[in-house]
């Protein structure tokens, strides 16, 4: 189903529910004294409105930061790749061929076996790990003769521990991040009492204006708490990352 169209169902559901609940408790509920329960309701509102907005706030945050950092391992993981297949262009022809062979088998396990697993949750297969290990023995074996190879022998090995680097965080992105069971009961108990609970304990208004507001508040809630699920994992959801970058390096090594 189309994001979109999920989260406006997600929405509109939580703002029938909050409407609904908002009319059967002016209808049938309590109601004696609760306009003058607008203050003491207000104040307590206010404190605990605002701890679930900083909560939330927070959490988007952090999850923002995430994607955007696992944008940019994956493509340092492939610019380091190619910075490597560059350098070992120096060393001779078949350290050069093996290097040039194992960086292109490399980037297309990672756009074609690694990526779609990234985003289910499979078990990430260890041919990537053996092909790297494979180009670093490759370098490592390397002859060299005067000081121009030996630059370019220990280019080719940095790029390719900056390749390793990349590579353990973007499999540690797939696989650590996300909320823990604990920050969701938080999140989603805080939005119970701020968008249901507490809401339904001021009076003074119509029914109308009061199922609107209520309807409102649930509904923006729930739109954030929608927003937070999508940004669990950078490589599924509204934030998937494509594997362009690996694509892109595919390219250049052709």
């Amino acid at each position: 189903m189309n994001i979109f169209v999920a989260g406006g169902l997600w929405v509109a559901g939580a703002a029938l529910v909050g409407g609904v609940i908002a009319y059967l408790v002016r209808r049938f509920g309590w109601d004696e004294g609760r306009p003058d329960n607008n203050d003491a309701a207000g104040q307590v509102f206010t404190i605990v409105g605002g701890l679930h907005a900083v909560l939330v706030a927070f959490v988007l945050i952090s999850l923002f930061d995430s994607v955007g950092g696992a944008t940019q391992d994956a493509q340092t993981e492939a610019d380091s790749l190619i910075a490597a297949t560059w350098a070992a262009d120096a060393l001779p022809a078949e350290t050069k061929d093996r290097v040039h062979q194992l960086a292109v088998a490399y980037a297309r396990t990672v756009e074609q076996q690694e990526w779609p697993r990234l985003g289910d949750g499979s078990e990430i297969p260890a041919t990537g790990w053996t092909q790297l290990d494979q180009m670093r023995q490759a370098v490592a074996a390397a002859e060299v003769d005067g000081d121009w190879q030996i630059d370019r022998k220990t280019e080719a090995s940095n790029q390719l521990w900056s390749v390793y680097q990349a590579r353990t965080q973007r499999l540690n992105n797939a696989g650590g991040g996300g909320v823990g069971a604990v920050v969701w009961f938080a999140l989603i108990l805080g939005s119970l009492i701020t968008a249901i609970l507490l809401p339904n304990l001021f009076g003074g208004t119509r029914l109308a204006a009061h199922i609107i507001i209520v309807s409102t508040l649930a509904g923006t809630i729930t739109l954030l708490l929608f927003a937070i699920y999508q940004l669990q994992n950078p490589f599924s959801g509204g934030a998937k990352i494509p594997a362009d970058a690996f694509t892109g390096a595919l390219a250049r090594l052709a």
